[in-house]
């Protein structure tokens, strides 16, 4: 029996590539890096206002898979300056509170549509989704 399914959300950019916004396999979530375009295309040209967006289409695909921000066990936080660190851990301690989950963050030369920053995550479902 299959247990991938796809999960797919219009409450987040849709996929600028050969990907899906996520995969649900049994109870757990796996996000594609998630980046801070906005429902109208554009992206903010600060890094904390695109990191709260990320984090807002992060929680969006999640919600989809059946999981939330508090059932998120693993991040991988992607930057194109390590010298954001700082500004992205304010936003993302904003997001995940006293209980955050495992991370990595790396530095990289470039994201998509010249993003400064990406995260993508792995969650337990806590309800199955449609």
């Amino acid at each position: 029996m299959d247990q991938r399914r796809t999960i797919s959300t219009t409450d987040a950019p849709e996929p600028i590539g050969p990907y899906v916004q996520g995969i649900g396999w049994g109870d757990l979530i796996f996000t594609s890096g998630q980046i801070g375009l906005q429902g109208d295309g554009t992206m903010p040209e600060d890094v904390v206002a695109q990191a709260r967006v990320v984090l807002q289409n992060l929680s969006a695909v999640l919600e989809a898979g059946g999981g939330s921000l508090e059932s998120v066990v693993k991040t991988t936080i992607y930057l194109t300056d390590m010298n954001d660190f700082a500004a992205v851990n304010q936003v993302y301690a904003e997001f995940f509170g006293s209980r955050p989950p495992a991370r990595s963050t790396v530095e990289v030369a470039a994201l998509p549509k010249g993003a400064a920053v990406e995260i993508e995550a792995i969650a337990a479902a806590v309800r199955r989704s449609r």
